[in-house]
């Protein structure tokens, strides 16, 4: 199922109430990858906000797991709506319990006096000149068969790497119909955490709770279009990572930015 169907069905589920369930193609071993999740309870999400107040941050905590090919529902709720900026929550509920917990800032621009430039950037090679991630027949998760990932810098998960960073580029496989801001949610959280490729063995990590904000304003994108990618660990220890990351367009601008806080059981 592409991702733009799966956007659909969490639309529709929202506004009659019907219980959802995600196939196991989107998949992380046994549960729902975190990036897919995240954009369909945000797609929900948005549909409570009015149109003029822009996504600008996005945080949200991956409570328990969210089982593939398992029903699920959405509940919505909105904070406040003051006179530019609405605060909401959302959650996917599945077996009684909360499985995804999301809170969304959605703000209408504002006269201003006051700019700042942006200096962040960036200098990879192309994603042509660059070899693709591993697939799901070497052992990827399931979800990768929809996305294409090129690595720039850093290496494979378990490859016993004294890196702890990742840049590379990303963009869906089968095109989509447009690029929204779910879509982006999706693809930024489709890199594996860095820290995977310093253990030497096979070993899980979860992210507990990740912070994507949104620079505005956004620049037209084809859907066909890379994005590019470095995320770098800030720091780890005791069984705890935290990462941040930069997105930017295939343009060179700054598009998003991640901050992840990650448990891993090596």
């Amino acid at each position: 199922m592409h991702f733009d169907d799966l956007i659909e069905k969490a639309k529709q589920c929202s506004e009659t109430g019907e219980h959802m369930a995600i196939p196991a193609s989107w998949g992380q071993g046994r549960t729902v990858f975190g990036g897919l999740s995240s954009a369909i309870l945000y797609t929900v999400m948005r549909s409570h906000a009015s149109d003029e107040r822009v996504l600008r941050s996005l945080n949200t905590n991956f409570v328990g797991p969210l089982l593939v090919d398992v029903p699920f529902v959405f509940e919505v709720e909105i904070l406040r709506e003051g006179k530019s900026v609405s605060q909401l929550s959302a959650r996917i509920i599945q077996n009684g319990q909360v499985a995804v917990f999301q809170q969304g800032c959605f703000g209408a621009d504002r006269d201003s006096n006051i700019s700042v430039k942006n200096n962040d950037n960036h200098i990879m090679p192309l994603p042509d000149e660059l070899p693709r991630f591993s697939d799901v027949a070497q052992g990827a998760p399931n979800y990768t068969s929809h996305i294409d990932l090129a690595l720039a810098r850093g290496h494979l998960p378990f490859t016993s790497s004294k890196d702890s960073h990742t840049w590379g580029w990303m963009r869906f496989k089968q095109a989509p119909k447009q690029i929204t801001d779910a879509h982006l949610i999706c693809l930024v959280d489709a890199w594996p955490p860095g820290v995977l490729q310093m253990m030497s063995t096979p070993s899980p990590a979860s992210s507990m709770m990740w912070n994507l904000e949104f620079i505005h304003p956004h620049q037209p994108v084809s859907p066909e279009d890379w994005f590019a990618y470095q995320s770098h660990t800030r720091q780890a220890a005791e069984g705890y990572a935290h990462a941040q990351a930069n997105i930017w367009n295939n343009k060179g601008q700054l598009v998003a930015v991640s901050r992840q806080s990650i448990a891993i059981f090596d």
